[in-house]
């Protein structure tokens, strides 16, 4: 199931739920939480590959725009900002737990985005995410205020693990 995007940024994109495997090849709605500084420059210049992280290098974003908006964890909820974006995942695989023996290579195997699928014991939360390689796959469709977001999760949570 997913409900369409309602921007001016061309084509749809759905977005999905977080059980539901991303299809090879298709572009979705998913959500990035950032400052209010580096949001605009991610709007001037693009993304930038994370040197490291639970799925190796790349850009972490989920599909839950509550998550996007715990973060950064160490800046105050006023210069949160959620990017609203859309993501052509490529070729995704699915990692689903520790320890996987593609959960730091997947890109070398010649997969574009590895998905975490939520509950699955990779983090302590249990939300999904997704980690893409190439940041020219994702594009900025919206900037939110991390404290303009509706209040109610699509997961039950209660506490965050990080991108």
């Amino acid at each position: 199931m997913y409900w369409a995007e309602d921007d001016n940024m061309g084509p749809k994109a759905p977005c999905l739920e977080s059980h539901t495997k991303p299809v090879n090849n298709s572009s979705y709605k998913m959500y990035h939480g950032t400052t209010k500084s580096a949001a605009e420059n991610i709007k001037r210049h693009g993304f930038s590959q994370s040197e490291d992280g639970m799925l190796g290098p790349g850009v972490y974003v989920s599909r839950d725009p509550q998550k996007a908006g715990r973060y950064p964890r160490d800046v105050d909820e006023r210069d949160r900002r959620v990017l609203e974006l859309k993501v052509d995942v490529g070729k995704v695989k699915r990692i689903d737990k520790q320890g996987h023996h593609l959960q730091k290579s997947w890109h070398d195997r010649g997969y574009d985005t590895a998905w975490v699928p939520p509950k699955c014991g990779m983090v302590p939360s249990g939300l999904e995410e997704d980690c893409v390689w190439d940041p020219s796959r994702i594009k900025v469709t919206k900037v939110i205020k991390a404290k303009s977001l509706p209040s109610q999760s699509y997961y039950d949570a209660e506490d965050d693990d990080g991108y």
